[in-house]
């Protein structure tokens, strides 16, 4: 099972892999939670189930935003819990889960996330290493894959990683493109990996 809320790159990355006999899984499901992401697209195209499940209903049905969240996190769970999957992969899924959505998958909600552990959480991590990097004279930056077993912000045991230098040469968009060639990689391996171990 997959939760994107983009271009979907990284579901591609595990599209592939699967067709290509590098992943031994079947992705059961894309859940999105923008109508415009470009996932939903890459999913159908590969007959891969599909559905949309987007918040803003449930911010306008309450009146308190963290009790919208954990009632959009809990409706999420019964959807995804449906389709029985061994795993959820969030790649490029721009929400912070509540535990009404992770206690129902212990051990079983992985997260790619664009840096190295214990740097440049959040969602604009790009940004903040590169900024880092004409401030600073960063020279490096990175991918990983962790467990998601809490609420924290990208802070999870860390299932694997990759560095990703940043060259002189570079400027914001070339380290960008590098470092989702690196997130479609690892991901991959990591997801192969946990599978493997079940």
């Amino acid at each position: 099972m997959v939760l994107a809320s983009g271009a979907g790159s990284n579901l591609q990355a595990l599209i592939d892999a699967v067709g290509d006999g590098r992943l031994d899984a079947e992705i059961v499901a894309v859940i999105v939670n923008r109508r415009s992401a470009f996932a939903l697209q890459r999913a159908a195209s590969n007959n891969i189930a599909t559905a949309f499940f987007g918040l803003r209903p449930y911010l306008d049905d309450h009146d308190d935003p963290a009790q919208a969240r954990r009632r959009y996190d809990a409706d999420l769970a019964a959807m995804v819990l449906g389709y029985r999957p061994d795993l959820v992969v969030l790649a490029g899924w721009m929400h912070l889960f509540t535990m009404g959505f992770l206690e129902y998958f212990p051990g079983r909600v992985i997260n790619l996330h664009p840096a190295l552990p214990g740097e440049f959480g959040g969602p604009n991590a790009i940004d903040d290493a590169w900024n880092a990097h004409l401030r600073d004279g960063l020279d490096r930056t990175g991918v990983m894959v962790h467990l998601v077993p809490d609420e924290g912000v990208d802070n999870g045991p860390v299932l694997a990683t990759e560095a990703v230098p940043i060259t002189p040469d570079d400027d914001r968009e070339s380290l960008e493109s590098r470092i989702h060639a690196a997130e479609h990689g690892l991901l991959v391996r990591a997801v192969a990996d946990f599978l493997e171990g079940l």
